[in-house]
This record gives C-alpha cells, structure tokens and sequence, in this order.
C-alpha cells in the first residue's frame, strides 16, 4: 500500500487506535527474537521485521480480542505469534521464489544465504509455539498450529501447481486460501476465542478474516499487473517473470484461441520469456476481460468480509475492520 495521504487509510486508522498494545507486540517481538548463541538470526530476522511491514495480521488479532471485549494480556502474546508466523513464510517463500526484494528492500536470501533463510524461518516457527501456549488456552493453540499446516499445504499446492496451464481457478483459491487467508482468519478467530466470545461471533471473525485474506491476495495478484511497486513491496510484473499461474492468467489461459495458448505454453511452462512478452500477456488479459473479472472476485470477497462484521457487537475497531475490507481491493483502482 502507498504511505501517501497516511492518515486518511483505514490501516492507519487501526494503528492509532492500536498504538500502545502494538508497542507491546513489538516490544515482545524484538525480546523473542533474540539470540545468545546466533547472532545471525537477530539480523535476518531485524532486517525483515524493521523492514517497515505494515503489521496487519497482528493488529487484527488485537482487534479481534478488542471488540469481544478482551482486558487481559495474552491478545498481545497471540499477536506476536501471527507475526512470527508470518515472517518465516516470508523468509521461506523468497528462498522458493528466488526473490530478491521484499518490501522495497533486498530480500535476507540475497544478503545472506538460502540456508539462513531457511533455518531464521524455522525459528521464528519455533519461537511462534513457544508464544501461542503462553495463552493457556488448548483451542487458541490448535487454531494457530491447524494454520500453520495449512499455509505450509498451500505453498506445496503452489509449488505442484506452478506453471501447469491446467490449474483452474478453483486450485487458485484453495492456494491462496491456504497461503494467505489461513493466517488472516487464524488471526482474527483467535482474538474472539481468547475473548472468550459467543460462537457466532467467532465465526463471524473466522469469516471475516478468511474473505480479506482472499480478497488481499486477489488484489495483490491483479496489481502485480498494473500497481506501483510501492503499493505490492516488489517489481511489476514479477509474477509474469517467475511464472507464476494468479487468477488473471488463469482466465487467460481458459480463454485463449490456439494461438494465444502457444504463447502462454512457451512463457509460462517453458519459461522461454522475450522482451514484450510481459506487455503481449496484458493485452491477452486485457482483450478477455481477465484483469477486471479478477477486480470483480476480489470486490466480491471484501463485501463477504464486510458482511460477516454484522455478527459482532458495535465498536469503533469493527468500524476500522470494515473500512479495511474495503481498502484492501479499492487499492486496486
């Protein structure tokens, strides 16, 4: 997202409304990521971490807690445990992806190594299960570990997917569900549970945070073909050069004449990429209405996300939790 014109964004909103816990969650953030024996997991992890992240998916958890009425302190525990979750994807992902930028910076595989990623990754994990059990709450546990399996089965559906014309959009949103929206709706769920929250309410947040993670990846996948690098933290076009099937190409490929499919075999599954392939596939995307059937789906799951609010109790963080659905794919314009 554009730090332009900050105070009118509803992250920017939440975050003020969360400061002093969010201080905390940083707080526990930067103790828990300290090591007497590796020195080189503090710096990955700082380098990711400090990198300027907008800390979503932690301040949802605080939010989730808050507007169930939580006054204890573990919402902040269970918050640093999303976001730890969360950054050893990253460091795990950039290492399958072969990145080498992440939110405008280089990525920790390219400064130092694939090995460190991979094993800084793995105790951030480590540390991630040390946290959730310090809520001595067993269902707040099982939600964040079932998670964990999850996103680790959805990037393995990824990678088996990956430049296969054959995957459909329906393999596409078990993806992304998998690889972003389980850590979306674990965050928000648990909030409730900690909560102690009536079911429907925690439902109502599981769903919440299921449809914006949905919507969030749909919206970043789209704006991978015509966002500014500032508002997706890596290069246009990125995933046209690493091959990646997002749900624009997808519909592409189910569109294309036999002459169009040969393109898409050779960047795609071949990988044989020419200069103006990138701008050939916008046209195709373009010419079959991919790019705005893509914008529609990714409306449509931020309304859901808006809708399963209803179910809450009134607050003014269920207020900035609704306008975030709504930014998430406006971003897209």
């Amino acid at each position: 997202m554009s730090l332009d014109d900050k105070a009118t964004k509803p992250h920017d909103r939440l975050a003020q409304a969360l400061a002093a816990e969010m201080d905390a969650v940083n707080a526990l953030i930067r103790d828990r990521m300290s090591s007497e024996h590796a020195p080189r997991i503090p710096e990955v992890t700082a380098h990711l971490i400090e990198a300027g992240g907008k800390r979503l998916r932690p301040m949802l958890t605080l939010a989730a807690a808050k507007v169930c009425g939580y006054e204890g302190p573990y919402h902040v525990h269970l918050a640093a445990t999303v976001e730890f979750i969360h950054t050893a994807t990253l460091l795990h992902d950039d290492v399958v992806d072969e990145s080498t930028q992440r939110r405008g910076r280089p990525t920790a595989n390219l400064l130092w190594d694939n090995k460190s990623s991979v094993l800084v990754g793995d105790y951030l994990f480590a540390r991630s299960f040390q946290l959730m059990t310090e809520a001595n709450n067993m269902r707040v546990l099982n939600i964040l570990a079932n998670a964990s399996a999850v996103i680790a089965e959805g990037e393995v559906l990824q990678l088996t997917a990956a430049q296969d014309l054959a995957t459909t959009p329906a393999t596409y949103l078990k993806v992304i569900r998998g690889k972003t929206a389980a850590l979306f709706s674990a965050a928000t769920e648990v909030g409730g549970v900690l909560a102690g929250a009536h079911e429907n309410a925690v439902r109502a947040l599981h769903d919440y945070g299921d449809a914006l993670g949905i919507a969030f990846q749909m919206a970043d996948d789209l704006l991978d073909y015509g966002g500014a690098s500032a508002q997706i933290g890596k290069n246009t076009g990125d995933d046209f050069r690493e091959r990646k099937l997002t749900l624009p190409v997808i519909k592409a490929v189910a569109a294309a004449s036999a002459e169009e499919r040969a393109f898409w075999v050779r960047v795609i599954e071949k990988g044989d990429q020419r200069e103006g392939d990138l701008e050939e596939a916008l046209r195709l995307m373009r010419l079959h209405g991919t790019l705005e059937a893509t914008r529609d789906e990714a409306l449509a799951w931020g309304n859901r996300a808006r809708a399963s609010l209803n179910a809450l109790p009134a607050h003014p963080l269920r207020d900035m939790l609704s306008d975030l659905a709504e930014y998430v794919v406006a971003r897209m314009k």
